[in-house]
């Protein structure tokens, strides 16, 4: 499965199905959860949360999608617009996750204010 991508102004209120819509501006990246549960998945690019790569072709975001508060559940990257699904996690390794996010946000703010 491959997502398309748009660079957008603004996110359309319609998000439609397999397209990934980015705006610069405001550093974020919405689309369609792709197991088609029909919820909207937003992800903020910041140094703490997502990364996006453009090439010139082809959008990756890093880390993986994991949709923890979605009863989906889905966990999938984006690379170079392909879909690869992989195993969802248990609700301890969403626990740890979050809180190893948490610990990142915390080091890095921490970090940047100290600078």
């Amino acid at each position: 499965m491959t997502l398309s991508h748009k660079f957008v102004e603004y996110i359309p209120e319609v998000i439609e199905d397999g397209i990934l819509y980015i705006t610069v501006e405001y550093r974020t990246a919405v689309h369609n959860c792709v197991c088609g549960c029909g919820n909207k998945v937003v992800t903020p690019i910041t140094p703490t949360d997502w990364q996006l790569t453009f090439n010139g072709k082809n959008v990756t975001l890093y880390p993986s999608i994991g949709n923890w508060n979605f009863k989906c559940k889905s966990h999938y990257w984006i690379t170079n617009n392909k879909i690869k699904h992989v195993s969802k996690w248990s609700d301890w390794k969403i626990d740890l996750g979050r809180n190893k996010d948490s610990e990142k946000k915390k080091k890095y703010f921490k970090e940047k204010r100290n600078t």
